[in-house]
């Protein structure tokens, strides 16, 4: 992420009231920060016994590397100073004040930063709306909005935004999910297409990169009765319970053995290897730009994670040009099916 981003510049606005003299830090280190990401602003004012909260696990990642520990759930206690940088999902945001809300210590306050071009004011009005009011104050293309000491929030509402943030159905009740993630009110239309493709006789160990909420792989255990393991790696820690009981009732559903696992793993950094087939929807945005570097890297670790006979299943936007890399990482490669604004491609034979 770079120093210009609209996220770093979040981070940055973050701290101006307690650099301006508006606010001031906790003495002694009472603070929580929900979503939490590494940069200048926040290295240059740790204080010890901060806790910082981050569950994308290559944002979690850059934080322990800057020497920082990070939790990937909100983590329990009461603090005087709660920071959120929130998201871009409304219902997602909200669950976040709220948590922070019951978090904040008696007389504390909560502080949070939206870059204008991301819905600012929206977050602002829903913050003032739980806690009573805000202040506010823009910097850095950014508002910073913070709540006044003490603020109790409406206890109904705070109830109800909470609830924003539990394990909800989609698709007709068959999956379990939560707001927020890919796709977390429907079934992804390119992973559907991956699905209606994927042929009946993969068998052995195989792996789901990049999984979400497990829809992938139930369709594995659903449609491939030789399966016999199942990994599911998957960068956001959110999706891991969704996934882990989706997954849970697709093996019950199938009536056979089936051993899984779902692991919060950042897929560039590379999977365990000996794997029959990989399947993969990866992601190709960074914030809202397209990213094919993210696609790349997923395509380099199925290689890498496959045994020699194994295939590697995956499904990309048409536009997206992925072909030089499969080329450059798998002896053959071919476009199984083009549908939807999608292409499916098996790719099989890894070069080692």
């Amino acid at each position: 992420m770079s120093a210009g981003s609209a996220s770093d510049a979040a981070l940055d606005a973050l701290f101006v009231p307690f650099a301006s003299g508006d606010l001031a830090m906790p003495e002694d280190g009472s603070l929580l920060l929900l979503r939490a990401r590494d940069g200048f602003a926040l290295r240059e004012r740790r204080r010890p016994g901060w806790t910082l909260q981050q569950s994308f696990k290559p944002a979690a990642d850059a934080l322990a590397r800057s020497g920082f520990t990070v939790v990937p759930e909100v983590p329990d206690g009461r603090y005087r100073v709660v920071m959120v940088l929130p998201t871009r999902q409304r219902e997602e945001s909200r669950a976040l004040f709220a948590q922070a809300m019951a978090h904040v210590g008696d007389g504390g306050i909560v502080v949070a930063s939206v870059p204008n071009a991301e819905g600012a004011k929206t977050a602002e009005a829903d913050l003032a709306l739980l806690a009573g009011g805000v202040t506010c104050l823009s910097k850095h293309k950014c508002r910073v909005f913070w709540t006044r000491p003490g603020a109790v929030p409406e206890q109904v509402l705070l109830d109800e935004w909470l609830g924003l943030d539990a394990t909800l159905r989609t698709a007709d009740g068959r999956f379990a999910t939560r707001r927020g993630l890919f796709a977390w009110d429907r079934v992804d239309t390119a992973s559907a297409v991956l699905s209606s493709v994927l042929p009946a006789d993969l068998s052995g160990r195989v792996a789901d990169l990049g999984a979400g909420f497990g829809y992938l792989a139930c369709e594995v255990v659903a449609r491939c009765a030789a399966v016999t393991s199942l990994d599911l790696y998957e960068a956001e820690a959110r999706a891991l319970e969704p996934a882990r009981q989706n997954l849970a009732d697709a093996v019950e559903r199938s009536g056979r053995a089936v051993a899984t696992s779902v692991r919060w793993h950042d897929v560039t950094h590379g999977i365990d290897d000996g794997y029959d087939a990989i399947v993969a929807n990866p992601p190709f945005h960074q914030g809202r730009a397209d990213d094919p570097s993210l696609g790349r890297a997923f395509i380099a670790a199925a290689a890498k994670g496959l045994s020699p006979h194994g295939a590697f299943w995956m499904v990309a936007n048409r536009h997206l040009a992925y072909e030089a890399t499969l080329g450059a990482c798998f002896a053959h490669v071919r476009t199984v099916v083009e549908r939807d604004g999608f292409k499916v491609i098996e790719a099989t034979e890894p070069r080692r």
